[in-house]
């Protein structure tokens, strides 16, 4: 299990990226949802191979600290890593993705969803 002190190193970390390829994730989850394959897009963050989604930015190509990427909520009920009992859970708590990305961050500790904002600052912080 991820401690907190942990879990905000990780995020730290995963900021850094983001505040590089923002826009980029940001056009990505546009083109998810105007292209109708969800309207729930979903990044997964990670240093380790992850067999789930599109590489988007590869970590060891851009030499970033997380490779990113792209999935959908419909993905994830389809590998039943969301239950499908709980999509409309998932849906309910999602945030609006024109503001915030929403990331699942794989580390060794297991896999975590948090909300980045796209509009990152230092005080913001990921939900």
């Amino acid at each position: 299990m991820m401690t907190e002190d942990l879990l905000k190193t990780y995020l730290n970390s995963l900021r850094l990226d983001l505040n590089l390829f923002k826009d980029a994730i940001k056009e990505v989850s546009e083109d998810i949802i105007k292209e109708g394959y969800s309207a729930f897009p979903i990044f997964i963050a990670h240093q380790a191979e992850v067999k789930l989604g599109e590489v988007i930015l590869d970590r060891e190509e851009l030499g970033i600290n997380f490779t990113i990427q792209a999935s959908t909520l419909e993905e994830f009920v389809s590998r039943n890593i969301i239950k499908p009992g709980n999509a409309d859970r998932f849906k309910d708590a999602f945030k609006d993705p024109a503001k915030f990305c929403c990331i699942f961050l794989v580390t060794e500790y297991g896999g975590q969803f948090v909300f980045v904002p796209f509009e990152i600052t230092e005080a913001s912080s990921p939900e």
